[in-house]
């Protein structure tokens, strides 16, 4: 299976804001998100994917069909986060979500923030080791409870070496 990481043109906003409904959906059982009067989910930040530099989506494709997406930005400490990372039903638990995830950490070598939600079983078990093999150093974990935080989440800091 080929995986490709395209980075979403203003073209794409609109599939990009669709995907992010299926992704929302997936989340609504672990927050409790609910929808608009309209019937959709709230997503605040997806215009400024199309507006601000440091900030950039990708889309997941094999086979020319959609996949997923990955939304980074640029944080005020200098490093990346990974904001929001989504594969499709349909194509998980087949290695493109691990494909994907390289390919966009790598796009942006240098210091990474990632952070999960821990009631997110399937996050737990996928960032961790995926990090581990990835990094170029130590992966610095830190938890975070309520009162601290909304909920609770595991942040992974680490370094992703430019390519050779």
């Amino acid at each position: 299976m080929r995986v490709e990481v395209v980075p979403a043109a203003e073209r794409d906003r609109n599939v990009l804001g669709n995907l992010l409904q299926l992704y929302l959906y997936d989340f609504s059982e672990l927050r409790d998100l609910d929808v608009t009067p309209q019937g959709r989910f709230a997503y605040r930040f997806l215009d400024h994917y199309f507006r601000e530099d440091d900030r950039e989506a990708c889309l997941f494709k094999v086979s020319e069909a959609l996949a997923g997406f990955s939304m980074t930005r640029q944080l005020e400490d200098g490093s990346r986060e990974m904001s929001e990372f989504f594969v499709l039903r349909r194509h998980r638990r087949h290695g493109l979500g691990k494909a994907a995830a390289q390919q966009v950490l790598r796009r942006h070598p240098g210091h990474w923030t990632l952070s999960f939600d821990r009631a997110n079983q399937a996050a737990a078990h996928f960032w961790p080791p995926l990090v581990s093999h990835l990094a170029s150093g130590p992966v610095h974990s830190r938890e975070t409870t309520p009162p601290d935080a909304a909920y609770a989440t595991s942040c992974l800091r680490f370094q992703v070496a430019e390519a050779p």
